[in-house]
């Protein structure tokens, strides 16, 4: 009809940019915006006086209004959640920051500083297992094994003795014993082959093997 025109849409401005109703954004700080507009008025009828005006006219639509607020981050339900990412504000738990280290969901890996230790990102929670090692000593420790162990010590006639330690039997200073593995391990001193008959030969005080004794001088 003559002299009516449609009222513009409302919308809200911010920054020098149109916002639609009930949009949303995020701008930098994580501030949390929201475009809102109030309510249009109810139409009215034109009086009756003025009928070349139209049968009904909307009164004009008010604009919005921007209301911005904190973003509000959600408590993370994971222990080692990742952090925001790059214009992000909330951590995430759809993978793991360990040491350090992001990690993707389901990575499979090992600390440098934990021997043979193995660890799974699962859910912004990481998981270790350190392997089953058998309770006391073992015969020899090496450094790329992953359990470790302290070499074993030799029990013998009442007396312990230490990993590698050697001694003599009581008595017997003939028999070198060493102390290997847990176990306990004994050698004879080797004696010369002697090239004298039975009966030159002698085995003196304190001496472990026999030796050739001269025979004695004839007489007159």
């Amino acid at each position: 009809a003559p002299g009516t025109s449609a009222p513009s849409a409302p919308r809200c401005w911010y920054r020098g940019a149109p916002r639609e109703p009930g949009a949303r954004w995020t701008e930098p700080g994580c501030r949390s915006c929201a475009c809102q507009v109030s309510t249009p008025s109810s139409p009215r009828l034109s009086p009756p006086h003025q009928p070349d005006v139209g049968l009904s006219r909307r009164v004009p639509l008010q604009g919005g209004r921007v209301l911005c607020e904190a973003v509000s981050c959600p408590v993370v339900a994971c222990s080692h959640p990742l952090p925001a990412p790059a214009g992000g504000c909330c951590p995430s738990c759809a993978g793991c920051l360990h040491e350090g280290v992001a990690r993707a969901e389901g990575d499979v890996f090992s600390p440098s500083d934990w021997n043979c230790t193995v660890c799974v990102c699962l859910a912004g929670n990481v998981s270790c297992i350190s392997p089953e090692c058998p309770p006391g000593s073992c015969p020899s420790a090496s450094p790329a094994d992953c359990c470790s162990c302290q070499p074993a010590k030799c029990s013998f006639r009442g007396r312990t003795y230490a990993p590698g330690a050697r001694f003599s039997l009581d008595g017997d200073d003939c028999t070198t014993c060493v102390c290997r593995g847990g176990e306990v391990e004994c050698s004879f001193a080797p004696c010369p082959v002697l090239d004298c008959p039975q009966h030159q030969r002698h085995l003196g005080p304190g001496q472990c093997c026999f030796t050739c004794q001269d025979p004695p001088a004839p007489a007159g």
